[in-house]
């Protein structure tokens, strides 16, 4: 061996060069249903999908397709050419081979804005064999605050389509909170809580994101009883779905955030109260934070997480975040070591297994209080691999090269890409198309996945078809042709004003290149009214301008493709808002 093989074996074990790192902590997270569970779950899905057509697809799932933990699937045409045999190494990677054909071969597209799935007869032929890899062993899907944003009105049928929607795309790691305010109602009661008290903790459910977070109360609510019943069972049905395709569904834990009324059971118990949050003040904010190292945490994270696994079941991993755009009560390292080392132990007193998923968000939203320092003490209160952290907003404002990758931490690489649930053209393709694969090439790397991660949906479809579909590369894509690929398949038209549009969009509005940009939508449309409104685009107006006059040539002869009247719709309503824009500043220029 040479002085520099030698070398490079050194840096490699003490995780000093490039790459990915293998997580043996992490080796038991992979699905519990069986490949024929996982078989019937996909067959079931293209009948929802494509109905009759999903008979020309022999679909099955084979686990030792892989041999390290990473999906693949494999597609060829049958000996007849009629039908595509498809064989993959989970649920949900059969599904996204069977979309990968549907999207390149077939030139079809699934989305929450419609589909268009016009399949060519006979099924296009694959020459040889098809295969399809990830290098990322978890594929993340949510948001805390998705579930107030977007989730929290659905019923099953919607669940159930969107849960067919991450298998298409890939997904393997989603978030699953519904149902456990039931489950914290019960455990509360248990311990003496009235419904007074319950009533003025737990918010009305499209606030509960920030209950769980521990941001808000009393907001909205009270809660029904109705609505604890409808969403235990709504929950039982999305993990038994989610679980079938062969994901591995997030359940939360304990946090340390309890109602005021643990004081007065409880008075000498350590209960720190924090300051209001945002511009609530404490009648609905304030929270009351449990001191890690009093023995009534343990008790209630582990009673809860009982609770929680009796009624759902586990896949060993759990989300809970601390101090969500809240600060601590200290900012000594010892004190956030000993916070993230009560929390965990709280999850393995009750299952060994556990390994917590945080977001860092906070490390982000408060970069004063979350120093170096501070970070690498509350990630180091947890065994290393026994935590995933989402670095939440890396296309934009990563963590993961700041703190030595997490200060060895495992990490996805997740995008935001959405605040608030705005709507309106939006996203940061180039950073997206490369920041990935600069993740996994970073000097130590601990990236063990991507995920998509906004605070609302069913907004700017291409971008999550990319991301998703990234998962799934070795490099970054050609954007340019990505774009027009993406245009075709959409509406099931190969009009070259068509793919020019979308370039037009890829290379203004939805290729933000401003440093940190976070998405809240400027246009005087959906402000109060000011003088001193901040109207900053980072876009040139005309690219858009002459995106919409190439959809509307076209539009006579694709005005019953549902994809194509969404976006048509959806571009008109950007024009109009940037000429909304500019005409507030004439206004306010002349006035001034």
């Amino acid at each position: 061996m040479t002085r520099a093989q030698v070398c490079f074996v050194v840096l490699s074990f003490l995780g000093l060069v490039s790459g990915s790192r293998e997580f043996e902590t992490l080796a038991h997270l992979r699905a519990k249903s069986s490949d024929e569970t996982q078989t019937r779950a996909v067959l079931e899905l293209m009948k929802r999908l494509l109905g009759e057509t999903s008979r020309e697809f022999v679909v099955s799932v084979n686990g030792s397709l892989s041999s390290d933990g990473l999906d693949v699937c494999e597609l060829r045409s049958g000996r007849d050419h009629k039908v595509v045999v498809v064989v993959g190494s989970s649920g949900v990677a059969a599904a996204a081979g069977v979309y990968h054909y549907l999207k390149y071969y077939c030139s079809c597209h699934v989305s929450w804005s419609g589909d268009q799935l016009r399949v060519p007869r006979p099924l296009p032929r694959i020459t040889g064999v098809l295969r399809i890899s990830t290098q990322h062993r978890f594929r993340y899907y949510q948001n805390v605050c998705t579930q107030s944003y977007s989730t929290v009105w659905w019923d099953w049928p919607r669940w159930q389509r969107e849960i067919d929607w991450m298998a298409l795309n890939g997904i393997n790691l989603p978030l699953a909170f519904t149902g456990q305010e039931a489950l914290w109602q019960k455990l509360y009661t248990t311990l003496g809580l009235n419904q007074t008290e319950l009533d003025e903790f737990f918010t009305g459910p499209a606030f509960l994101a920030w209950n769980r977070m521990g941001n808000l109360f009393k907001w909205g609510g009270p809660l029904p009883q109705s609505w604890h019943t409808k969403q235990l069972s709504l929950q039982v049905k999305i993990l038994e779905r989610m679980r079938s395709l062969g994901m591995i569904p997030v359940l939360p834990a304990f946090s340390g955030i309890v109602p005021h009324g643990i004081m007065r059971l409880f008075p000498k118990a350590n209960v720190t109260k924090l300051k209001p949050w945002s511009h609530f003040n404490c009648t609905y904010s304030c929270a009351y934070v449990l001191e890690p190292r009093d023995p009534l945490f343990q008790r209630i994270g582990s009673l809860f997480l009982l609770q929680l696994v009796k009624e759902f079941g586990s896949d060993h991993i759990y989300n809970t975040d601390t101090f969500n755009e809240m600060n601590p009560p200290s900012s000594d390292p010892a004190y956030l070591t000993s916070v993230s080392r009560a929390v965990f132990n709280s999850m393995t007193s009750v299952d060994p297994q556990a390994v917590w998923l945080m977001q860092g968000w906070l490390f982000v939203n408060n970069p004063e209080f979350w120093k170096p320092p501070q970070i690498k003490a509350l990630l180091n209160g947890v065994p290393q691999g026994r935590m995933i952290v989402l670095d939440l907003f890396a296309e934009s404002m990563p963590v993961f090269n700041f703190t030595q990758s997490f200060y060895g931490q495992p990490f996805i690489w997740c995008m935001l890409h959405n605040f608030g649930g705005n709507s309106g053209l939006f996203g940061a393709v180039e950073r997206v198309n490369s920041g990935p694969f600069e993740a996994q090439k970073f000097p130590g790397s601990t990236l063990v996945g991507l995920g998509i991660a906004p605070e609302g949906i069913e907004q700017n479809p291409a971008i999550y078809e990319l991301m998703a579909e990234l998962a799934w590369h070795e490099e970054a894509v050609n954007l340019t042709e990505w774009a027009a690929l993406y245009a075709w398949r959409r509406y099931g038209n190969t009009n070259e004003s068509l793919a020019l549009a979308w370039r037009l969009l890829f290379g203004s509005v939805y290729n933000c290149t401003i440093p940190a940009y976070k998405n809240h939508n400027r246009s005087p449309m959906v402000h109060r009214p000011s003088l001193k409104m901040q109207t900053d685009i980072w876009y040139n107006p005309r690219d858009v301008y002459e995106a919409w006059k190439l959809l509307l040539e076209v539009a006579p002869s694709l005005r019953s493709v549902d994809t194509f009247r969404y976006d048509l719709v959806d571009v008109t309503r950007q024009a109009v808002q940037l000429l909304t824009t500019q005409f507030y500043i004439e206004i306010r220029d002349s006035f001034q």
